[in-house]
């Protein structure tokens, strides 16, 4: 797989792009950096059926998140919405940057 460097991060405000979840918007929960995919809150879900714990105790049919690639988000800047990610070097480090309006992230 590209082992190219991620900018996202986990916490990151998304909009999904395109896929079933399109123009949703949601916080990431998990990145697996490898795989380059990621959870988002609310979004992707899947039915996953869940056997009983204890004896006597009915198994269920839950809804949980599931991954999506990286490529179907986009980090949502508070000002101009959904945007790439540069950096800017200063004096404190690198922060990241939104491409559109150069407000830091």
């Amino acid at each position: 797989m590209n082992s190219a460097k991620l900018r996202l991060k986990k916490g990151d405000q998304i909009r999904v792009i395109t896929g079933k979840d399109k123009g949703k918007s949601g916080k990431i929960l998990k990145i697996d950096r490898e795989k380059r995919r990621v959870i988002v809150e609310g979004l992707n879900l899947v039915k996953k059926t869940q056997k009983p714990k204890r004896e006597g105790e009915k198994g269920d049919i839950i809804e949980i998140e599931a991954y999506m690639d990286l490529s179907n988000v986009m980090v949502v800047c508070r000002k101009c919405g959904p945007t790439r990610i540069g950096y800017k070097t200063d004096a404190k480090g690198k922060p990241r940057i939104c491409k559109k309006c150069g407000e830091t992230l």
